[in-house]
Order: structure tokens, then C-alpha cells, then sequence
């Protein structure tokens, strides 16, 4: 790599120099892990990213050992914006040093930070993804990280908060906006998909907790369960049309916010405060 290249990628943002904000986490990854999120984010926020007045900035925030969610994300939102600059941010020097080979300086960079979100001159994110991270803090930080995080959003950025397994086949994200979280979805690979009620593993810490009777969460993916054994029928034609069949039943009974499209993709979403603890 060149020597400008090299700089380029490992430039820290301006300003006194800071010790970054939060804990070295596990940093397990694996490629195609996050496809099904970043599917969701280039459809949800391609409107934000194609009306930018200039490149927009996406955070791969604690991307772990190896580099590859940062290197797909770049590849899936410059398909929507061809100048999207992606940056990954790891709290543990060694990794941002195994990532550097990687960089494609403007577009794709690598730096150490935390929380904080260090980016060039102060700026804001117009997308902070922060995959399988809280996942390994205590319930009660995630607020107070939430809060940090929604401040460094533009004005119409998007915070995308979540946990998955290990080779991307179940996902449950929060989206917060700058004033905090607006969406809960459920997403999964439909081929081995017993009852939706599995995704409860892959709960984000903010609700993980509260799947217990009592709690909407725990109502929502009990309802989701009986409607997912009611449209069984629907199997004969595809796991898919099976799941487009239980999300119509539920949405008498829940406030989804998407429709057949989305459910199409293996995924469901909700506001919030529907599931909020």
C-alpha cells in the first residue's frame, strides 16, 4: 500500500488525542454475517444516502478481528451511493492494524475508537452500525451508549443497533434516530426455521432480558409462534409464503410498520415502543 494510502486510512480525527470510549469486546466475525441488516439499511436509508449533498459517512462501529463486515458494507451501500465512505472504528489497536491492507482510501478506512465515534474534523454519521457489540455490556449501559451514539447521527442518520449468530442467519436490530429508538425487526433465514420464537436468542441486550411473560416482547413472539403454526398450511408452497402468511395474521394484532415486500425478505419490523421494556 502506499505511504499515502497508509495515512489516509489510519488518520485520527482532529483534536487532542483521547483514550476511546468503551471495551475490547470478543470481535468474532465471519463473511455474509451482517447481509441481512445491511440489506435493511441500504433499502431504509437509500433515500438519505442518494439525497446527501455530499458523501455521506457510514461507521462500522466495533467491526472485530477481521475487517470483512466493514469491506461488505462499502460494497452494499455503494450500490446506492457510489461515494459512501464507510469507516470502521475498533477499540484494540491490533485489529485496526489487521485491517489496514483493506482500506480504499476515501471510501473505506479503518481507525481506533470507541463510543466516542472519532471522524475527521468532529463531523456526524449519516449511519452508525453497531452489530454484536452491546451484546457483551450490562442492560444497564446500553441507554447511556444509545444516547452517545445518537448524538454523533446526522440529522436524518440512523443508529442500527443488534445482535445475529455467527453466520448471519438470525437477526434482531433496534434503528434509532437522532431523538433515540424507533424500530425493532426481526430478520432470518426461513429455510430451518423452526418457530419464530428462535430469534429470541438473538434479542439485542435492550430487550434479551425481557422475554418473560408479562413483557411485550415475550407476548409478540408468543403471538408470532401461534400465527407461524397457523399458516403451516402456507408450507407446502415455501417456508417464505409461510412467513408472509403469519405476518399478515399478526399485523390484526400488532402495529408492523412494514408490509408484504419486507416480509418477502424474512423480516419483520415494529415501532419501538411496541416492544419497549
Amino acid at each position: 500500500m502506499a505511504a499515502s494510502s497508509f495515512d489516509s486510512a489510519t488518520a485520527p480525527a482532529r483534536g487532542p488525542a483521547r483514550r476511546p470510549v468503551g471495551t475490547v469486546t470478543r470481535g468474532t466475525t465471519n463473511t455474509n454475517r451482517l447481509r441481512r441488516m445491511d440489506r435493511w439499511i441500504a433499502h431504509t436509508l437509500g433515500p438519505a444516502l442518494r439525497s446527501a449533498d455530499r458523501p455521506p459517512t457510514a461507521v462500522d462501529l466495533g467491526y472485530g478481528a477481521a475487517p470483512w463486515t466493514a469491506v461488505e458494507l462499502s460494497g452494499r451501500l455503494r450500490t446506492v451511493r457510489p461515494d459512501v465512505r464507510v469507516v470502521g472504528i475498533e477499540i484494540e489497536p491490533a485489529r485496526v492494524a489487521a485491517a489496514l491492507p483493506y482500506a480504499v482510501p476515501p471510501l473505506l478506512t479503518f481507525r481506533r475508537g470507541g463510543f466516542e465515534v472519532p471522524l475527521d474534523g468532529g463531523g456526524s454519521a449519516q449511519l452508525i452500525r453497531a452489530a454484536n457489540v452491546l451484546r457483551q455490556y450490562d442492560e444497564s449501559q446500553v441507554a447511556s451508549v444509545w444516547e452517545r451514539l445518537c448524538a454523533r447521527l446526522s440529522p436524518d442518520g440512523l443508529l442500527v443497533e443488534g445482535t445475529c449468530d455467527e453466520i448471519g442467519r438470525r437477526h434482531v436490530w433496534v434503528a434509532l434516530g437522532p431523538e433515540g429508538p424507533r424500530t425493532v425487526t426481526f430478520a432470518a433465514r426461513l429455510g430451518g426455521l423452526d418457530r419464530p420464537s428462535d430469534l429470541a436468542e438473538r434479542l439485542p441486550k435492550a430487550l434479551i432480558h425481557h422475554n418473560v411473560p408479562g413483557r411485550p416482547v415475550h407476548a409478540f413472539l408468543r403471538d408470532f409462534d401461534r400465527a407461524w403454526a397457523a399458516a403451516a398450511p402456507y408450507g407446502a408452497f415455501g417456508a417464505r409464503q409461510r412467513w408472509v402468511a403469519a405476518c399478515t395474521a399478526l399485523a390484526g394484532a400488532w402495529p408492523l410498520v412494514d408490509a408484504r415486500g419486507r416480509w418477502r425478505q424474512g423480516e419483520v419490523t415494529l415501532p419501538w415502543t411496541a416492544l419497549a421494556p
